[in-house]
């Protein structure tokens, strides 16, 4: 198994002290790296072990922290963050913006060569870099299906996979069309996958307090969903080989 090292990393965002899970292969040389971005509870041991996943395949992987540290795992507590934040993007662009900042300045990560992914409010995060024209590889979300402010969504620079629950309230046929037609109409290269029979959150393990209705764990479309994210950045974003580093 490759050896992976991790640390945590504190930086500012939002009015918060921010803290991210940092993940990084095997080897001294430079890796083409990934944004991991959370659910709306928060940073918790899923996204972590995303990371730790993505730099096992090689890359460096930053999941980043939404609030503070915090995990909120009161259903109103986190609605009441996360819905300002989810109307307002000019601060999910903070946010995803910091954790950038962080990610490029990792001696270990290439700053030309990054993706983001994420899960409900973390996927809407990198959704909105690049809608604000970072250049990105690939951008990839999962319940995250927010579309943004007029005409922007043509700056994003490259392919958006999303994927949703055919099932999931939250993010129901309506929002899907509409998120949709914002893609093509801005000539993205996008893809949409709904998984059959799956809840909002279905790629999150059960968990151990109360949860919004409409939320619940598939654990057969989890997989395949992460198999879908790990083949588009094999497609857009492809870990060479470092015939230094290793």
């Amino acid at each position: 198994m490759t050896t992976v090292t991790t640390r945590t990393v504190a930086y500012p965002a939002d009015d918060l002290t921010m803290i991210g899970h940092l993940a990084l292969p095997a080897g001294a040389g430079r890796r083409p790296a990934v944004l991991v971005g959370p659910e709306g509870t928060g940073l918790s041991d899923v996204e972590r072990r995303r990371a730790e996943a993505l730099a096992e395949l090689g890359y460096v992987a930053l999941a980043f922290d939404l609030h503070g540290g915090r995990y909120l795992a009161d259903p109103e507590e986190m609605l009441a963050r996360c819905l300002p934040l989810l109307a307002d993007p000019d601060r999910m662009r903070g946010i995803g913006h910091a954790a950038l900042d962080v990610l490029r300045a990792e001696p270990r990560a290439d700053p030309d060569r990054i993706a983001a992914i994420g899960y409900g409010t973390g996927g809407a995060v990198a959704l909105e870099l690049g809608r604000d024209g970072v250049d990105l590889r690939a951008i990839a979300t999962v319940n995250g299906l927010i579309t943004g402010r007029a005409g922007e969504a043509a700056r994003m620079r490259c392919p958006v996979w999303a994927g949703v629950g055919s099932e999931d309230p939250i993010m129901p046929p309506a929002q899907r069309e509409a998120f949709t037609a914002e893609m093509q109409a801005a000539g993205v290269d996008w893809r949409l996958v709904v998984y059959g029979g799956a809840l909002h959150a279905f790629h999150h393990p059960p968990v151990d307090h109360a949860a919004p209705p409409g939320v619940g764990h598939h654990p057969r479309h989890a997989e395949r969903a992460w198999r879908d994210i790990v083949a588009l950045l094999d497609e857009c974003l492809p870990v060479a080989e470092d015939p230094i580093g290793s």
